[in-house]
C-alpha cells in the first residue's frame, strides 16, 4: 500500500511539473498556482528526494526544472547520490536567461555552499562569456560575484571582461569584437549589426532605424526561431520547421479569414511538423480516436492565451500522423469538423463526445481536455466507468486522458474517472512519452516499475544508457 501511495505521489508531482508554471489559469489565480505548486515541491522533495531529482530527466517544463534545481541546491546536506550530474545536465538544457534568474534567486536566498559555487562555475565555463556579458550583463555579473569567479585584474591579460562587467568606464575601447561592438553601438548604427539580435533591437530603436531595414540587415546573425518569429507572416516562410505547439499557437492567433485564405500552407505546415514529431512511430498506433476540448475554458488566461486549445490542435495533427492510414477520427467538443478554424467557445460535453468516439471501438482513445466535464456534469466519468467495467473489461481499447491545465485546488491535473490514466501535458510534442508514463497511473504497475522507468530516463538523459536502449 505504501508503494502505491508513493507512486501516486510521484505521478501527481510529474503532472504538476509538466503543466504548472505559477501563472494565472482559466479557473485559478497566479497566487493560488504558486502556493499549490510550492507545497507539492516541498512535499515530494522531503519525502521522495531521489525520485524528485530524477524528474529532471523527464519532459517537465523549464519553470519547474529551475525550482527543482533551486530546492536541491538549498539543501545540500540531504543530497542523494547522482544529483550533481543531473543538475548540470538540466542546466545545460535550460534557456540562459532562466539559469541566470535561478542563480539570482540562489544569491538572494544566501545559498552559497561549495556545491552551488562549483555548479555555477562549471555552467559559466561552458558559456561564451563575452556574449553573455553583452546579452545578460546583470545576470552574469551577479553570478560571477556569487560564485567568486576570478577575473584577471586590470592590466593583466584577459582583464577586459572583468572591466566590462564591473568597471565599464575604465577602458576607451575593447580588443574583444563583441564587447567593442557594444561600446560602439551607442553612437554608431553600423556596430549594432555585430551584436546578438535582442541586444541590437534596443540599439536600433534608440537610433530610430526602420524595422524592415533592421531585420533585413540583421538576418545573417539571427537564429532560426528569431527569423521565424519576425518573418512568420511573410509569404514563402517555411513554417513547418517551427515546434508543433508554437506553430499551433501562431495559427490560432490569425484571424479566421487569414486562416481560410492560407489553408493549404498552414495545414501542410502543421502536418509536416507533426510527422517530424511522430518520427518512427508514424502510422503505428492503429485505429485512433481523439476527443479534443475546444470549449470556452480552452481560451486559457491572459498569461497563457489559447494555450490549452493550441495543445489540442497540435495533438490533433500529431495523432493523425501516429494513426494508421485513414484510421484516425477527431471529435471536438463543439462538434466542429474543421480543425484549422477552431475557436474556444461553449460548454464541455465530454461525455457525449466520448460516446461518439467509442462507437467504432478504436484501439486507442486519447482525450485532450482540462477535465471540466459540465454538459452534463460527470457524464464523461460515468461513460468511461461503464465502458471499462462492463463493455470492455478486456481493455481492447486503450484510453488515456492528457490535461494541459494544472488544478491548484487538487495539487494535480483534473481527472475524469479513477480507472482512466491521466497525465499532464505542456506541449503536444510530449504526447507519445506521456502516453507511455500514463500507464503507471492505472495502478497496475507499482513503485518498483516506476523507479526502473525513471532510472532508465536518467541514463538516457545523462547519456549513460546502453546502446540498445538509445536506439
Amino acid at each position: 500500500m505504501s508503494d502505491r501511495v508513493a507512486a501516486e505521489d510521484v505521478l501527481l508531482f510529474v503532472n504538476a511539473a509538466v503543466t504548472a508554471t505559477g501563472q494565472r489559469e482559466f479557473r485559478s489565480s497566479a497566487e493560488e498556482q504558486k502556493l499549490s505548486l510550492g507545497f507539492v515541491h516541498e512535499y515530494v522533495c522531503v519525502n521522495y528526494r531521489p525520485l524528485y531529482a530524477a524528474t529532471l530527466a523527464l519532459d517537465i517544463n523549464d519553470h519547474n526544472a529551475a525550482l527543482i534545481v533551486e530546492r536541491l541546491l538549498r539543501t545540500p546536506r540531504e543530497a542523494a547520490p547522482g544529483e550533481g550530474p543531473l543538475i548540470a545536465a538540466r542546466l545545460a538544457k535550460l534557456p540562459p536567461q532562466r539559469v541566470y534568474r535561478l542563480f539570482g534567486a540562489l544569491r538572494a536566498a544566501g545559498v552559497n555552499n561549495r556545491r552551488t559555487r562549483a555548479i555555477v562555475r562549471d555552467w559559466l565555463a561552458g558559456r561564451d562569456l563575452a556574449h553573455d556579458a553583452v546579452k545578460y550583463r546583470s545576470g552574469l555579473r551577479s553570478a560571477a560575484r556569487h560564485a567568486h569567479l576570478p577575473f584577471p585584474r586590470s592590466g593583466e591579460r584577459g582583464a577586459e571582461l572583468g572591466d566590462f562587467l564591473f568597471a565599464p568606464g575604465r577602458r576607451a575601447r575593447y580588443a574583444h569584437p563583441t564587447l567593442e561592438a557594444f561600446r560602439r553601438a551607442r553612437h554608431e548604427q553600423g556596430a549594432l549589426y555585430e551584436l546578438p539580435f535582442t541586444v541590437a533591437e534596443g540599439f536600433a530603436a534608440r537610433h530610430g532605424v526602420p524595422r524592415e531595414v533592421f531585420l533585413e540587415r540583421m538576418a545573417p546573425r539571427m537564429t532560426r526561431l528569431e527569423r521565424l518569429r519576425t518573418r512568420a507572416a511573410e509569404p514563402g516562410t517555411d513554417l513547418s520547421v517551427m515546434p508543433l505547439t508554437r506553430l499551433a499557437l501562431y495559427v490560432l492567433s490569425l484571424p479566421f479569414e487569414e486562416r481560410a485564405a492560407r489553408r493549404d500552407e498552414l495545414t501542410g505546415a502543421l502536418r509536416a511538423a507533426a510527422r517530424r514529431v511522430a518520427g518512427p512511430h508514424a502510422g503505428r498506433w492503429g485505429r485512433v480516436a481523439a476527443v479534443l476540448d475546444d470549449s470556452w475554458s480552452a481560451s486559457g488566461s491572459g498569461m497563457k492565451r489559447r494555450r490549452p486549445l493550441a495543445v489540442a490542435l497540435g495533438c490533433h495533427f500529431l495523432l493523425e500522423a501516429l494513426a494508421g492510414p485513414g484510421a484516425y477520427a477527431a471529435h471536438w467538443t463543439s462538434g466542429g469538423r474543421d480543425p484549422l478554424l477552431v475557436r474556444p467557445w461553449g460548454p464541455t460535453p465530454l461525455g457525449a463526445r466520448i460516446l461518439d468516439a467509442l462507437e467504432d471501438a478504436p484501439e486507442r482513445l486519447v482525450i485532450v481536455s482540462d477535465g471540466w466535464d459540465n454538459a452534463p456534469p460527470g457524464l464523461a466519468g460515468e461513460v468511461l466507468r461503464v465502458w471499462r467495467t462492463r463493455l470492455d473489461p478486456q481493455r481492447r481499447t486503450g484510453v488515456v486522458h492528457v490535461n494541459p491545465v494544472y488544478d491548484a485546488d487538487v495539487f494535480d491535473v483534473r481527472r475524469l474517472a479513477p480507472g482512466v490514466p491521466t497525465a499532464g501535458i505542456r506541449d503536444a510534442e510530449d504526447l507519445p512519452a506521456l502516453v507511455e508514463i500514463a500507464r503507471f497511473a492505472e495502478g497496475r504497475e507499482g513503485l518498483p516499475a516506476l523507479r526502473a522507468y525513471l532510472d532508465s530516463r536518467v541514463e538516457l538523459f545523462l547519456g549513460t544508457a546502453p546502446e540498445e536502449a538509445r536506439a
